[in-house]
């Protein structure tokens, strides 16, 4: 039956994909119509919106509107809810709001599965080792993006645990920009930054697996890890993140604050 249900699951992925790769008209930022009780939601869920002046929250909702203009987004075995849309398109946002303009264009869909899922993209309750939370597509799911809806919320939910699993995800998008997902922000990071940015990042990377420090755990696996766990701390608890990592602070300023 898993076997039925894994192949259903890739037909209708490939389908979502074929489809996915029609143009989408470009509308100005300005001219999108932002539904009003975007803004509650937010402020209820969104830590990030809430600390913008009400200017930039209205540039925030604008480039979450473009967002969801532009990308498709699919919930594979449970009704869509509108707050799950809005959390995404705000995971998607909050990495590159400080760009005058960016768009994704290594992504056409986000499938948001019910629970976490294994890597064979299983989810079901009975499979074993369902701890992945969220990923890039590569090969034929490439241009895709798969998020568990337990992640989505949880790292919304957590005000303090400084994880994000969206916001990792988008991260990984970001440094894929340049064609390959290596942890070097080649196309935030000027060139003459690269050098000294790998050598703090390595550093980082030992005192993580040295267990002296409060960078997650998953950081020290590689440098491409490392780059998406330390901005999820970047964006989740900046003030915290400037106190502890000055430096690195510095340099992920100068990638995400433009």
């Amino acid at each position: 039956m898993l076997y039925i249900i894994a192949i259903a699951l890739l037909l209708f992925i490939l389908y979502v994909s074929f489809k996915s790769k029609k143009k989408v008209p470009t509308i100005p930022l300005k001219d999108f119509i932002v539904p009003k009780h975007w803004h509650q939601l937010l402020l209820n869920n969104v830590v990030f919106y809430k600390k913008l002046t009400i200017n930039e929250q209205k540039v925030f909702c604008s480039k979450m509107a473009h967002f969801l203009n532009e990308t498709n987004i699919r919930a594979i075995h449970f009704k869509l809810e509108e707050l799950d849309t809005l959390l995404i398109a705000a995971s998607a946002v909050i990495p590159v709001f400080r760009f005058p303009k960016w768009n994704y264009s290594n992504l056409t869909t986000v499938l948001i599965y019910p629970d976490y899922f294994d890597e064979d993209l299983q989810f079901d309750s009975k499979t074993k080792y369902r701890t992945i939370g969220g990923l890039v597509g590569t090969g034929r799911f490439e241009d895709q993006m798969i998020l568990s809806k337990k992640a989505l919320y949880h790292g919304f939910n957590n005000k303090t645990d400084k994880n994000n699993t969206a916001i990792h995800e988008f991260i990984h998008l970001l440094d894929k920009a340049d064609g390959v997902i290596d942890g070097v922000p080649a196309v935030l990071l000027d060139k003459q930054y690269i050098i000294p940015y790998l050598q703090l990042v390595h550093k980082k990377m030992e005192a993580i697996n040295n267990d002296t420090s409060d960078i997650r755990n998953y950081g020290g696996t590689s440098e491409i890890e490392f780059l998406a766990v330390a901005g999820e701390y970047f964006f989740e608890r900046p003030k915290l993140f400037q106190r502890k990592h000055p430096e690195l602070y510095k340099m992920l300023a100068a990638c995400f604050i433009k």
